[in-house]
């Protein structure tokens, strides 16, 4: 068999249905859409969430906190995941991003403090959490805000 013999089985493809197009095909005149109404117009319908004129679900509901559009997001990572590195490497966001620590630099990294450091590193991040300078500081290393 070649690929321009492949055939679909029989009655696996249905035939398009074209409205409007005759009282035989069962679809003709109002072609499905009875009679008059919004619906049967054309552009007619209703918007979503729409619900005719009853004050809709999403206005019902009650509408809590704000975004905060100065939000910065950090990739965060905790000290455990530095083990695989040398002693004595400069950790830096480029290397981590490199290595495939984290998968995006997004506003900058952090480091978090959960996990045991037990290799002495310089870590170069934009924010550490107090345990996390205290993790690196025990190990060894230092840990400088960029």
């Amino acid at each position: 068999m070649k690929l321009h013999e492949l055939q679909s089985a029989n009655g696996s493809r249905k035939e398009r249905n074209r409205v409007g197009r005759g009282i035989g095909s069962g679809n003709g005149k109002t072609a499905g859409k009875g009679h008059k109404g919004q619906n049967a117009r054309s552009g007619g319908g209703v918007r979503p969430g729409f619900e005719g004129g009853q004050t809709p679900l999403f206005q019902r509901l009650p509408k809590r906190g704000f975004t905060n559009i100065n939000r910065k997001d950090f990739a965060v990572i905790n000290v455990e995941k530095l083990n695989r590195f040398e002693d004595g490497t400069e950790v830096t966001p480029e290397l981590l991003l490199e290595t495939g620590v984290v998968s995006k630099l997004l506003a900058g990294v952090k480091i978090l403090g959960n996990g045991k450091l037990e290799k002495k590193l310089t870590v170069k991040a934009n924010k550490f959490s107090a345990t996390a300078k205290e993790a690196i500081e025990a190990a060894g290393g230092t840990a400088e805000v960029i």
